[in-house]
């Protein structure tokens, strides 16, 4: 297991992705949308062709990777908050258990996008350093 700078990525061998597994590209969180796997020619090994959509940044990304490789994964943090106040596009999140304030983006799904308001609680997700609201939680 290894740190990364931006923040926990661990490396899984590329035989064990799955499609709807998490997988960085190019230093970008992403999950992966389809996945195939060629066999083992007369002259090289097998070889899988990923394509992911960024977590964060809504971008398709591919990639060809021999299945005997490791790929990195970032670790997934789930965590509740309170939304402390809304802004433009983003959002004071009060972290349940720390306390801590984080400032993120507003979902881009806009059934969530609607009910955000100041003092509902969410859960959101912290990959690679960045975080981002995924669901409403029921009022306390």
């Amino acid at each position: 297991m290894s740190d990364d700078a931006s923040g926990d990525i661990k490396y899984t061998p590329v035989s064990k992705i799955k499609t709807g597994h998490y997988i960085v590209i190019d230093g970008e969180p992403c999950r992966v949308v389809d996945l195939s796997k060629s066999k083992p020619g007369k002259h090289g090994a097998a070889k899988a062709r990923i394509v992911a959509v960024g977590v964060f940044d809504g971008v398709k990304r591919s990639i060809i990777k021999p299945v005997s490789d490791k790929i990195p994964v970032p670790m997934i943090h789930k965590k509740e908050g309170q939304v402390i106040s809304v802004s433009g596009d983003s959002v004071e999140v009060m972290d349940s258990e720390t306390y801590d304030v984080i400032v993120m983006p507003l979902p881009e799904d806009e059934a969530i996008r609607n009910k955000i308001t100041e003092g509902t609680y969410v859960e959101y997700w912290i990959m690679v350093g960045k975080a981002k609201i995924v669901s409403l939680k029921k009022t306390r």
